[in-house]
């Protein structure tokens, strides 16, 4: 078995954690996705060079409130894609993510998360309105 399978289908974290710190992309981004990742190991790849293993690393449910919160302002809007859509994701990282983000799919995305709070999605829906209407006029 090579390391890319390893690391997409073993269930022992050490495994995973050890193979986090993988010269090979790929390697990585199996053990970002796979759900048996540690939490720890998981914060140690948010920070990865490569976006599509912060990517994962943000869809993955076992990822912190406190990793959610650093990858929302992630320079690459799939990974803050990532975070919004995750049902792992915090109100208040979905809060502030609404207020600072400049894509409307990601707020759309946003909205439909099931912890975006009441008060969240009434401020995301009066942007759309409003910019319904400049765009009407």
């Amino acid at each position: 078995m090579n390391k890319i399978e390893l690391a997409e289908i073993t269930t022992d974290s050490k495994v995973l954690d050890e193979l986090s710190r993988d010269e090979d992309c790929l390697v990585r981004w199996y053990v970002a996705e796979n759900p048996n990742t540690s939490p720890e190991t998981l914060n140690y790849l948010s920070m990865d060079i490569h976006w599509d293993v912060r990517w994962e690393v943000a869809k993955n449910l076992n990822t912190t409130p406190k990793t959610f919160d650093y990858l929302s302002k992630d320079k690459n809007p799939d990974v803050r894609c990532g975070v919004a859509s995750n049902p792992n994701t915090t109100p208040e990282t979905l809060k502030k993510m609404s207020i600072d983000e400049e894509y409307n799919h990601i707020k759309c995305i946003i909205k439909r998360n099931p912890n975006c709070s009441e008060e969240t999605w009434r401020y995301l829906s009066a942007l759309e309105i409003l910019q319904s209407l400049n765009e009407k006029l």
